[in-house]
């Protein structure tokens, strides 16, 4: 008595220090009680006043309770052993450190009914371990939250200016952590959370001191991005509810896909009403889909869904996992589905559920597996069920927040001490002891009842994400996510269960179109043969070149003609030739040797018919005084011509390919589903030859010719009724010109129009081709072969060349004038000598 007398007055200004005020020990089956101390008081549980006797039975419990502004320094409840003592006696005080806590015991999330008793649980453990704490005991002061941020206010206030000092804040409850964390630095507060997903609670410039034992919501995110890499997909649509975590969440979804070269192809959210939304995938095909909004309007959702037929085996809908298992059977009124369409529309889909129990079986920092800390957390809640208890899933989450708090604070003692701190000496003004907490944390890295407990750089807890898909009406696990060490691990076969994943959008098929390979050698066949035809012509009109019927038809320019169709009929070839039959690199000379070849063989073969017919028109259908003076043939004026033309030609083409070179473009046509692939379309691809300004240059070319075959024309009808012996062929040169001019001013815009029809437009340029070079050489070579033939011209003709010498075919048009001039005079003879006789006629009848 005395003893607790003198150390009551030595401490009276601070505390009620408790040592026993009067003990008496009696003899018998209990303990005497224990008087209360000065400015406190025991709480006999149980009992009343009047209850109260001399000697207290064993295993009876005490607790002391203090008054005003004292502090209880010693054991806080005392128990009766069986030898008559209460329980440390003898034992050394241990310091205590204070937690300020929120658990939500009502509200919105009552999670507290299930993490409050594994909280307490933790607790218990850690103050009885000798190797956590030694000299320390964590007491935990606690309040109902419900959840409110406005209740949670007057309660922070409370715990931080009512005495004890916490030395660190466990708020629940996302709405109240965000209010706690963002208010916990002005007083140098770590907040360690147990039940907090707002991925809006990573932000560590807004929340520096904020830790949490709840994965953010966030977590789902890399688990998807390895689940789109897994199955090969790089292009995702999206659909969110409007609210604050779930346009949180998809704000980090895209930053992740984006590193990881993924697109989000489609972003649509709602309010309440989703119909619209969901439209909008169906409309821009969507495949892989992440939805990310509540129960209720998940089942919006899906309805929709069911009537825009966008489910089935085209489709991978990502949902969340928290949902019940049966949400999709729920009669729900807001939605006008049966419970067989939801089923329907839902099969197949993935979800993604953070672990919040460890699936293995190991003990870890508590010393106890994930199956003994529900049998012991089931037998504290008096077997209550756990499906009616609030925060039943997420007790793991508290009962290794407490644990991670414990090893942190167990880590600051050795660098506390090596600066002269100890962890009692915290107060709210103390950084340096919070910066110390907080470096404990942030390494924390131990098994826990939840799984491996570390936290990410903000603050949260990076933990295991399960994999289930819903198969037949209930969800089967296909496998985990482990954030930790960042890898995906399956139950049994990694396959997409059922059959291969789907694709992450319509496959479009790039294919070429390439020219029929039977037309090709059917026109290729017609070609050769009319080349060889042209050959024939030119050996013929060659070896007959000194017959006077021949040399009459100037056989040079026939030649030119003859050559030039050949160049013409071999430009059909390269006209047919394409991707099929040569690589991109060699297809522009291809397209290089379909304009020279057509580009000079019209040249030659139009360019000296209608340097005949041009001759023709200028000498016969001048005034008769002009025409004595032009009648004289001179063939270098005709091989000039002709060079002209060529020339032109050849300097055009130089130019074009060296200021505007033709090169491969390829036109894409309107997509094509194949029959019977539902996840196909084919892209008709054509090749072309061009260049930058191809219709400038195609618009001269076409114009300069235009003329030439417009002006050929005009005067084959200008000539048609000239007779000549100079050019004896010049009706069917004539001739020959209106086929060319017509085929060649059909042909060009009919090509142009057809250009996208490769068959088509190579026919019919083909065919214009071959059907003008075979009529071009009959016309002209024919009867010639038919008149020397039937007559025998040529040898009758080369014998008279032989006898007479070039000198009879040099005289033949000077012995014509002559004839001409001595027609004249004989005329004018007989015309004086009438008129005399018709003179002498009347003078006889006058006589």
């Amino acid at each position: 008595s005395w003893l607790s007398t003198l150390l009551s007055n030595m401490f009276r200004k601070k505390s009620a220090l408790i040592i026993f005020d009067y003990l008496h020990i009696f003899f018998s089956s209990g303990c005497a009680i224990i008087r209360p101390p000065r400015d406190g008081g025991i709480r006999y549980r149980g009992l009343t006043q009047e209850q109260v006797v001399q000697v207290l039975p064993v295993d009876y419990e005490i607790e002391y309770i203090c008054r005003g502004n004292r502090v209880i320094v010693g054991p806080k409840v005392r128990k009766c052993l069986p030898d008559g003592t209460w329980t440390d006696l003898n034992q050394r005080s241990k310091k205590k450190l204070y937690i300020g806590a929120l658990f939500p015991m009502s509200g919105g999330w009552p999670g507290g009914q299930a993490c409050l008793p594994a909280a307490q649980m933790a607790l218990d453990l850690v103050n009885k371990r000798t190797d956590i704490l030694p000299d320390y005991e964590l007491e935990l002061i606690y309040y109902d939250s419900m959840c409110d941020p406005g209740e949670a206010t007057k309660l922070l206030y409370d715990l931080l200016y009512t005495e004890p000092i916490k030395i660190v804040l466990m708020p629940g409850c996302s709405s109240v952590s965000t209010l706690v964390a963002e208010a916990a630095r002005m007083w140098n507060l770590i907040v360690l959370s147990y039940g907090s997903s707002s991925p809006a609670l990573s932000n560590r410039q807004r929340f520096p001191t904020f830790f949490r034992t709840h994965p953010s919501a966030t977590l789902h995110n890399p688990t998807r991005v390895q689940l789109f890499q897994k199955w090969k997909w790089t292009k995702i649509a999206t659909i969110q509810q409007t609210t604050e975590v779930f346009t949180s969440t998809l704000d980090d979804l895209e930053q992740r896909v984006k590193e990881a070269g993924i697109e989000i192809s489609v972003r649509q959210s709602f309010l309440t009403d989703p119909a619209v939304a969901v439209k909008n995938l169906k409309r821009q095909d969507a495949r892989i889909i992440v939805g990310l909004f509540y129960e209720t309007e998940a089942r919006k959702v899906f309805c929709e869904v069911y009537k825009e037929k966008l489910y089935g085996k085209k489709y991978v809908w990502f949902l969340i996992g928290w949902y019940a298992d049966n949400w999709f059977k729920i009669k729900d009124p807001s939605i006008n589905c049966t419970v067989e369409q939801m089923t329907e529309a839902v099969e197949g889909h993935v979800t993604t559920e953070i672990v919040m129990l460890n699936p293995e079986t190991v003990r870890g920092a508590s010393n106890l597996t994930s199956q003994e800390f529900l049998a012991q957390l089931m037998s504290k809640l008096g077997g209550k069920n756990p499906e009616e208890t609030g925060g039943f899933q997420e007790a793991p989450l508290a009962y290794d927040a407490v644990w991670a708090l414990a090893l942190a604070l167990n880590k600051t003692v050795g660098p506390l001490k090596a600066k002269g701190r100890r962890l009692e000496d915290f107060n709210y003004n103390n950084k340096d002891i919070t910066a110390e907490i907080y470096r404990a944390l942030n390494t924390s890295s131990f098994e826990g009842v939840s799984g491996h407990v570390v936290f990410d750089a903000q603050g949260s807890r990076m933990a295991w994400t399960l994999i289930e898909q819903l198969q037949g009406g209930s969800y089967k696990k296909i496998g985990y996510f482990d954030m930790t060490k960042g890898n995906l691990s399956w139950y049994g076969n990694d396959r997409w269960i059922g059959s291969d994943p789907p694709a992450d959008q319509t496959v479009v098929i790039q294919k070429f179109r390439y020219l029929s390979q039977k037309l090709f050698v059917s026109v290729s066949v017609f070609a050769g043969l009319g080349i060889l035809m042209g050959i024939v012509c030119l050996t013929f009109n060659i070896y007959n070149s000194n017959v006077r019927y021949i040399q009459n038809s100037q056989p040079y320019l026939n030649n030119m003609t003859a050559v030039g169709c050949m160049m013409a009929l071999a430009a059909v070839f390269p006209l047919g030739i394409d991707g099929l039959h040569v690589r991109n690199s060699q297809f522009p000379v291809v397209c290089q040797f379909r304009l020279w070849l057509l580009g000079l063989g019209f040249s030659l073969a139009y360019g000296s018919m209608f340097t005949k017919i041009w001759w023709v028109h200028t000498v016969f259908t001048k005034k008769d005084e002009k025409k004595d003076k032009r009648k004289h043939l001179e063939p270098w004026k005709l091989y000039a011509t002709v060079g002209v033309l060529l020339v032109i030609d050849i300097l055009s083409l130089m130019i074009w390919q060296i200021v505007d070179p033709l090169h491969i473009t390829v036109e894409k046509f309107t997509k094509e589903a194949p029959k019977g692939d539902v996840d196909q379309l084919i892209e008709p691809l054509l090749q072309h030859c061009s260049s930058e300004k191809m219709n400038t240059w195609l618009g001269v070319v076409y114009g300069y010719k235009g003329l030439l075959l417009l002006l050929g024309i005009f005067l084959a009808y200008e000539t048609k009724s000239v007779s000549t012996e100079k050019i004896n062929d010049h009706r069917a040169v004539g001739m020959a010109i209106y086929n060319v001019s017509v085929l060649c001013m059909i042909t060009a815009p009919v090509t142009m129009i057809l250009s996208s029809k490769q068959d088509a437009s190579f026919a019919f340029a083909s065919l214009a081709i071959i059907f003008s070079v075979y009529i071009t050489l009959v016309v002209l070579f024919v009867p010639k072969m038919r008149r020397l033939i039937t007559r025998g011209e040529w040898q009758s003709d080369q014998q008279e060349t032989m006898k007479t010498g070039s000198s009879t075919n040099n005289n033949d048009e000077e012995k014509s004038r002559q004839l001409e001039r001595e027609n004249k005079e004989l005329q004018k003879i007989i015309q004086e000598v009438l008129c005399h006789l018709h003179f002498v006629q009347h003078t006889v009848e006058d006589v």
